[in-house]
């Protein structure tokens, strides 16, 4: 079953702008909130794209948290913390969700996957904890694989369908190839009842095509199409005429 607008799991995204006195300090100061306009989600596919420093992250981070995930990422169930940094926007956000309810949920954070993995292993120590989590990974201990089969052995294994997950820029240890791969991935689960929430700067893995692009900028959001996007456009310059881009960059 492929989620439609009456089925998806989280509809909108709105931003308490009366609550906030001041846009001086973080993450009040990011471009994303200075200019926020509500935010309406992809039954399917959402990716919020843009240049570094813009907010993506802050804003994944903060749905995250405010649907009740943990900062660092996981299940719902994951409750650890390596180093507290999260910022306060969840308080400052309003989710609009759906009727239904994702039987699945996984928020990944590529930053913080190792501490995922390292918690992983700390909670499979105990003899009186029940089944491995590992095992719903796949099995094999996530420090024991490279960062790129790390990553996968999530989209692959843990990712069950019928599911609300959110990846903050998941294409970091990926080949372009991979990336490919990941596509394959979000269609199986797209087509297995799941939404999308994902902040990428790869224009592979943005190419989903019953999807929403929201591009972030100074002067705040909107939605695109993949061939709009500036990601795209500078690798397209790139490998249209790279030595020319090269000589203006080397000079």
């Amino acid at each position: 079953m492929i989620l439609n607008q009456d089925t998806q799991y989280i509809k909108s995204l709105h931003l308490k702008s009366e609550s906030i006195h001041s846009h001086e300090s973080f993450p009040f100061n990011l471009p994303v909130i200075r200019n926020f306009s509500e935010l309406f989600f992809h039954p399917n596919v959402t990716y919020i794209v843009g240049e570094n420093g813009l907010g993506k992250s802050t804003l994944l981070e903060g749905i995250a948290i405010k649907y009740g995930f943990n900062p660092e990422g996981g299940t719902l169930n994951f409750n650890f913390s390596n180093y507290d940094s999260h910022s306060i926007l969840e308080q400052y956000l309003r989710l609009s969700k759906g009727v239904y309810k994702a039987k699945d949920n996984f928020f990944f954070r590529a930053e913080t996957f190792y501490n995922l993995a390292t918690n992983i292993e700390e909670l499979d120590q105990d003899p009186f904890s029940g089944p491995k989590v590992v095992d719903s990974f796949g099995g094999k201990s996530l420090h024991k694989q490279s960062h790129g089969e790390s990553f996968f052995a999530a989209f692959n294994n843990r990712f069950q369908g019928k599911g609300l997950y959110i990846l903050d820029e998941p294409e970091a240890a990926l080949s372009p190839l991979r990336q490919m791969s990941m596509l394959t991935r979000i269609h199986e689960l797209v087509n297995k009842g799941s939404q999308f929430i994902i902040s990428t700067h790869s224009p592979i893995i943005m190419a989903y095509p019953s999807s929403k692009i929201i591009q972030l900028s100074e002067e705040g959001m909107n939605e695109t199409k993949l061939e709009r996007t500036d990601h795209f456009n500078i690798m397209k310059q790139f490998f249209e005429d790279k030595d020319r881009l090269l000589h203006h960059l080397f000079q």
